[in-house]
């Protein structure tokens, strides 16, 4: 009997996690599947120590885009990417997808249009999980004071979802084998166009231990959780206008305030020192048992850094301060409220701070500067019960854990037979 072989692709650091996670789930309930992985946009970072242990295979080349991944928000955008040789990157991407459809393999399509289309294209059986899309974005109400989209509200409320009729077709061919999307109201609008759609879970929210007691080095003290994002320079950017909205040491009625910037692979230390200089902080001994690498101190703010620790410490939270994408979704979906401050961009721009804060029910709200942010920010601290508020509507549009491993057991039995 031949080993049962899945190719996935993925188109951003985000779906380059969530494809990691059912990825951990598949292998545990089919320790003897091989797994190669196309990510098609960036360096797919995300799958490295998957790939150092053996669980999988990076394979196709692999460029970073000076939009990360976001041509599709704007013109600009997409003229770089041409410009840095997008055609040539897809076109060689689109071969390995080619050669492994001709054989007949099963190929798992995580993300959006693209991967949903390169599988198509490969002309074998495939699956396809859609992560960006819900139609929440156009059934809740936009924030308060951040305007309305009545042209794209009512274009999506005639189709009866976000998403459009040319992914329809291609999740309804018949050699698309499962669609899952990231929650029931999306996969009751794709029913009623004929594809079936279901909503297993969101793989976004496994991964996470239940919170236990607070640790004695955040005893006493508020906590915040800072989430500027990874891709740079726009993460260093928008860190800047987060660490400008942080509050004086004293006068706020807060107490001492614990800042925790959960990094990735970047920005690094050294990335971050010059901003976080400039706001005034300087470096001081990490407490023992944090987990950070640097600690940096102004006044009675503590800001700690840790690489890798976004697991560890969002259930630590309080609150958060984010422009991050997937991190931020997950962090409501703990009950942890957020607000965001859009920057220039490419990725997190005013559109798709409004989007993700409907998408989340408001449990993420958007906020114009610094200051506004600065000022809701010391008035949640001191709400206890408008932060309870907040996190039951992020848990209950991200939904609990779980959704891997029921994913993994639909893939294996629609798109892995035998």
């Amino acid at each position: 009997m031949s080993t049962p072989r899945l190719l996935v692709l993925s188109n951003g650091h985000g779906e380059d996690l969530i494809a990691l996670r059912l990825i951990e789930a598949l292998r545990h309930q089919a320790p003897d599947l091989e797994v190669q992985v196309l990510p098609l946009v960036g360096m797919g970072q995300a799958y490295a120590g998957a790939e150092a242990a053996g669980e999988l295979q990076r394979v196709g080349p692999r460029q970073p885009l000076p939009s990360g991944g976001f041509s599709n928000q704007s013109l600009r955008g997409l003229l770089n990417d041409l410009a840095a040789g997008l055609p040539l990157l897809s076109w060689r991407q689109w071969r390995i997808v080619r050669r492994w459809g001709r054989q007949g393999l099963p190929i798992l399509a995580v993300g959006d249009l693209l991967p949903l289309l390169l599988a198509w294209a490969g002309g074998g059986p495939y699956g396809f999980l859609g992560t960006p899309k819900s139609d929440h974005t156009w059934a809740s109400p936009a924030p308060a004071g951040w305007g309305h989209s009545p042209l794209a509200d009512g274009y999506h409320r005639a189709k009866g979802s976000e998403w459009d009729p040319w992914e329809w077709a291609l999740m309804g061919h018949r050699r698309c084998r499962l669609v899952a999307v990231r929650d029931r109201l999306t996969a009751r609008g794709l029913r009623r166009h004929g594809v079936k759609a279901v909503a297993p879970g969101n793989p976004m929210m496994d991964g996470f231990a239940a919170p236990g007691p607070l640790p004695a080095w955040l005893q006493g003290r508020r906590r915040l959780l800072l989430l500027p994002g990874s891709r740079l320079p726009e993460a260093l950017g928008n860190l800047r206008g987060l660490l400008a909205a942080l509050p004086p040491a004293s006068g706020t009625g807060t107490g001492p305030i614990s800042v925790l910037l959960a990094t990735g692979s970047r920005p690094s230390d050294a990335e971050l020192a010059a901003p976080l200089a400039a706001a005034g902080f300087t470096p001081a001994a990490a407490p023992p048992g944090s987990g950070a690498s640097t600690l940096w101190r102004r006044g009675g703010l503590e800001l700690l850094v840790g690489p890798g620790r976004f697991a560890a410490w969002a259930p630590l939270a309080e609150l958060g301060l984010a422009t991050a994408g997937t991190a931020t979704e997950q962090l409501v979906g703990l009950g942890v409220p957020a607000l965001s401050l859009p920057g220039p961009g490419p990725q997190f721009k005013a559109g798709f701070a409004r989007r993700q804060s409907r998408l989340l029910g408001g449990a993420v709200q958007p906020c114009q500067d610094s200051g506004e942010l600065r000022r809701r920010l010391i008035a949640l601290l001191n709400d206890d019960g408008e932060r309870a508020r907040l996190g039951q509507i992020g848990r209950r549009r991200m939904g609990p854990a779980g959704g891997s491993a029921r994913l993994a057991t639909l893939i294996l039995e629609r798109l892995l037979p035998g």
